[in-house]
């Protein structure tokens, strides 16, 4: 099956119970059409660049998946519908990265690229 990866803005005035709640509901979709989440992150409050209806702020979450195409449609279908999901972006990747996220991994392991220069 295709490999995906999800992030997903939700409304700031979620709390994070509620935000992760989301994450489990579109796992239980993407498994009720035969796919199957492989791993999920959430990275907390953080700023946006700017407003998206009339919010500064959003609850970040990333998903990697390994479903069929259609149950992809159908969980991107249910976010956009969804009213605390404010924004959606699914990629398609050859091959899932081990570890965690570059948003999730320590600023000490991500400086080590300006000990380069």
């Amino acid at each position: 099956m295709p490999l995906y990866e999800h992030v997903f803005i939700a409304r700031q005035d979620l709390s994070n119970t509620q935000a992760e709640g989301l994450v489990e509901h579109f796992s239980t979709v993407l498994s009720d059409n035969g796919g199957k989440l492989v791993d999920s992150e959430y990275w907390g409050v953080k700023t946006m660049a700017y407003k998206i209806n009339k919010n500064r702020k959003g609850h970040y979450a990333y998903l990697r998946t390994d479903a069929p195409a259609p149950a992809i449609q159908e969980m991107e279908r249910l976010m956009r519908l969804h009213d605390d999901v404010m924004r959606v972006l699914t990629i398609k990747v050859d091959a899932h990265e081990d570890g965690p996220s570059v948003q999730m991994q320590k600023r000490d392991e991500r400086d080590s690229r300006r000990d380069r220069r």
